[in-house]
């Protein structure tokens, strides 16, 4: 068996329930628990897993909270001076 998210305009869900219902020796129906927590969950994940990989590639810099701190507040300085002019 295979698992596919499938996505269905709202004026069509009764048709599609009732093909579902009409094939359930074939189709079985669950809610995905991390969808009904965060719609995009999958999209969230798969970036995340990028984010790793560019990480452990050396392609993106994982900046230390002191480092960050810095360069936040460098930014924010930034922005106030060019606000300012």
């Amino acid at each position: 068996m295979q698992t596919i998210a499938v996505q269905i305009q709202d004026n069509y869900i009764q048709n599609f329930m009732s093909y579902v219902n009409n094939h359930s020796e074939n189709i079985s129906i669950a809610k995905d628990p991390n969808l009904e927590l965060d719609p995009y969950f999958y999209e969230r994940q798969k970036q995340l897993q990028q984010d790793i990989d560019d990480i452990d590639s050396g392609k993106t810099e994982m900046l230390s909270a002191e480092q960050f701190d810095i360069e936040m507040d460098t930014f924010f300085k930034d922005l106030k001076s060019n606000a300012n002019n």
